[in-house]
């Protein structure tokens, strides 16, 4: 059965790859072209289905949030009798709590866009809610219900690393929208989130894969991982360690191999790109003054 981290971990991936697709495609057009004008957005429309990611965003959110509220606990529902919130549920809520954060992130933005309202500030706005996201799962991990210490803990200890990162990249884009590297390091820190979400999901909560001299053992009516001595401990931490290293210098060769492809097969050629309902208001906004400024001069 799939585990929530693994879920969750999939959409991260699948929207940092999209995301890192779209700004090097972009940037190898742009570039091409004498104006050398990239610019990024926050989220990228298909031609076919202009909301595709935003609504493959809010879906598996809400997929995300049922699985931790109705499907994974064993009454299906996360209340006690008397209507409280249990202990071993927190880390349920937490979790759901994320996912609503990027739920209302995508919701917004595709309301946004749908109104055509406020575009003057839509790119802000629209940044301002993923940092909005981003905030809230790095306080929800770095003050997680759940075990800080041992292996656990420094998976969690990692990731907080990763949303750092996307966090700092996505409030960047706010100030700097033409920047080529903010954009494509926050694609590829989202895309490394999903990764690394995917990774914990699955040597944490699988058994017989986790390090040796842990296991998995019930407590609170949940599964922590335990290791049997110090040193089977400080081993298995090691090891998500190497993990990670070994999956950042993966992800990077990744990144770079994917861009040279990418930029020589968009590489002198200039495409059309989708803009987004602001940007496109402002080109009509320009074409007007210049046609205004050619009229006063004759």
């Amino acid at each position: 059965m799939l585990e929530g981290h693994e879920i969750l971990g999939f959409g991260f991936f699948v929207i940092g790859l999209w995301h890192l697709f779209n700004n090097i495609k972009i940037h190898s057009s742009s570039s091409s072209s004498s104006s050398n004008s990239f610019k990024s957005t926050i989220w990228f429309p298909t031609k076919r289905f202009r909301y595709l990611e935003l609504n493959f965003i809010i879906a598996s959110c809400t997929m995300f949030i049922a699985m931790e509220l109705f499907i994974a606990p064993d009454l299906h529902q996360p209340f006690d009798s008397d209507g409280s919130i249990p202990a071993n549920h927190l880390h349920n809520f937490e979790h759901s709590l994320m996912a609503s954060s990027f739920l209302v992130y995508a919701a917004f933005t595709m309301f946004f866009d749908m109104k055509a309202i406020i575009t003057k500030a839509q790119h802000e706005l629209t940044h301002f809610l993923a940092s909005m996201a981003f905030a809230q799962q790095f306080l929800l991990i770095h003050f997680h219900t759940r075990d800080h210490a041992g292996v656990e803990g420094q998976y969690h200890y990692l990731l907080q690393i990763l949303i750092v990162v996307s966090l700092t990249t996505t409030i960047m884009g706010i100030g700097f929208p033409n920047s080529f590297m903010v954009s494509f390091v926050r694609s590829l820190s989202i895309t490394f989130q999903g990764l690394w979400l995917m990774i914990m999901g699955f040597f944490l909560w699988t058994p017989g894969y986790q390090a040796k001299g842990c296991s998995l053992h019930p407590e609170m009516n949940t599964y922590m991982v335990r290791c049997s001595d110090d040193k089977a401990l400080h081993r298995a931490v090691s090891l998500v360690n190497l993990q990670f290293s070994w999956l950042l210098i993966l992800v990077t060769v990744f990144a770079i191999c994917f861009f040279l492809v990418l930029s020589k097969r968009y590489d002198n050629k200039v495409e059309y790109v989708s803009l987004t309902k602001e940007e496109q208001l402002d080109l009509e906004s320009q074409s007007e003054k210049k046609c205004i400024m050619m009229q006063v001069q004759i």
